[in-house]
Order: structure tokens, then C-alpha cells, then sequence
């Protein structure tokens, strides 16, 4: 009898997928992080923030995994979109006043 638990249980554990759009929401978010840096391609955290979110629709959706991967990502592409809209600011303030 505790065999066919075991193997119940066993069953019932099946591992869903990483859903895909988060994968690339994140790998876009490590793109963006270092193009922020060196070859000024922060823009992508814009496609970031949309991939995250659909992401994140998709997994609730469906049941996949990936929850971290997209939240990071989210994380990653509002961050930089923060930092962007600052340091616009910051520009436009100390150019207004020259």
C-alpha cells in the first residue's frame, strides 16, 4: 500500500515548463543592463517591461514557471526607466538654468 502513494504522489508532481517569454524578458533585461553601461542601448528596457508583463500573464495563465525570471526582468526595465527618466531631469533643470 505505500507503494502505490509513493507512486500517487510521484504522479502528481509533474514539473511545468520556464515559460519562454520570460526567458527572453530576462535575457533582454541582462542585454539592457549592459548596454546601459557601455553601448547606450537602455532603450530596450522599454521591450523589457513588455515582455515581463506578458510574462507574467502567461504564466498565470497557463501554470508555467518562470515567475522569478519575469519579475526580475520587471525589476530590471523599471529600474531603468527611473534611472532615464532622473537623469532627463536632472538635465533638463541644470540646462534651463545656464
Amino acid at each position: 500500500m505505500s507503494t502505490e502513494i509513493v507512486q500517487t504522489e510521484q504522479a502528481d508532481t509533474s514539473v511545468q515548463p520556464v515559460n519562454r517569454q520570460a526567458i527572453v524578458a530576462a535575457a533582454m533585461a541582462a542585454l539592457a543592463l549592459v548596454g546601459l553601461f557601455f553601448a547606450g542601448m537602455a532603450v530596450i528596457a522599454v521591450f523589457v517591461v513588455g515582455a515581463g508583463h506578458v510574462a507574467l500573464n502567461q504564466i498565470q495563465q497557463r501554470g508555467e514557471r518562470g515567475r522569478a525570471f519575469a519579475i526580475g526582468a520587471l525589476v530590471v526595465g523599471y529600474g531603468i526607466g527611473l534611472l532615464s527618466l532622473g537623469s532627463a531631469l536632472i538635465f533638463a533643470v541644470t540646462s534651463a538654468t545656464q
